[in-house]
């Protein structure tokens, strides 16, 4: 949104590639902004096109997030959209890019949940354009992935999970007074009150243990799970894991882009004609 055409124009002529980052507004605990997925596409996307001469959209703030909505007037905050509606939303959105010349979409996503519902969203671009279009997701839920040895807090914790060490980290790095951690409480999972007591829960992911197995899932709230919306310890945050977090997550996504630059991809549908 800070560009001007002549500047988008620069960008085409190095490359077809564009980046979109998305991520949620939906509460984070006490102690964390309500912005703090969209934060962390917003950071990684960033630092990616600056390394890469890419080009990246404004962040789309609102993601699918039922699941954090608890009850009627509790003021938390969170702001939902429908499956249907967010990937209206978004198939515009990449529409409107393949219409101006992009060929190469990225989506860089900061939500997991969004994952949950996106999946029709991606295909029918593929299918109806002949588009490259990608979801990179930089988090650590049940993966640690490339942010091995970097965090504190033990593996079993399942650090991405909820306004813990990884998210708290990244959003003092990018701006500390958003982070209120006189407010901050440590906390964990447990299972949902309704259900029989054999049923055990660890973490924010849908599946739950029966038997020692997990073949289990079920439609939860954030709420039944999470008394004060953290999963993990946010205490062990700091800045630095942050920026170091956000660093090896772009430099990643960088290298893929990299990769992506020689692909021929030829769109077969490129009018965006339906945009009424």
């Amino acid at each position: 949104m800070d560009l001007a055409p002549p500047d988008i124009a620069w960008f085409r002529e190095k490359s077809d590639i564009i980046l979109v980052p998305i991520g949620s507004c939906e509460q984070h605990g006490a102690h964390l902004p309500l912005g703090t997925d969209t934060i962390t596409a917003l950071e990684v996307a960033r630092r990616a096109a600056e390394q890469a001469d890419v080009p990246y959209t404004a962040p789309f703030w609102a993601g699918y997030s039922p699941q954090h909505m608890r009850e009627t007037e509790s003021s938390v905050g969170t702001i939902t959209l429908r499956a249907e509606t967010l990937n209206a939303v978004l198939y515009d959105i990449l529409r409107s890019l393949i219409h101006h010349g992009w060929n190469k979409l990225i989506l860089v996503n900061g939500h997991g949940s969004n994952v949950k519902v996106l999946d029709p969203l991606l295909r029918r671009i593929k299918y109806e354009t002949g588009a490259l279009v990608a979801l990179y997701k930089p988090y650590a839920e049940r993966y640690i992935g490339i942010l091995e040895g970097l965090l504190d807090n033990p593996p079993e914790e399942t650090p991405g999970w909820h306004a813990s060490e990884l998210e708290t980290s990244q959003v003092m790095a990018h701006n500390a007074s958003l982070v209120r951690m006189d407010r901050a409480a440590e906390d964990r999972a447990q299972a949902p009150e309704w259900l029989p007591d054999s049923f055990l829960k660890s973490d924010g992911a849908p599946d739950v243990q029966f038997e020692g197995y997990q073949y289990f899932s079920f439609p939860m709230d954030h709420g039944e799970f999470s008394r004060t919306g953290v999963i993990g310890n946010p205490m062990t945050a700091t800045p630095e894991k942050g920026e170091e977090a956000l660093q090896r997550f772009s430099g990643h996504l960088v290298r893929a882009i990299d990769e992506f630059r020689g692909l021929d991809v030829q769109v077969r549908r490129r009018a965006f004609e339906e945009r009424v």
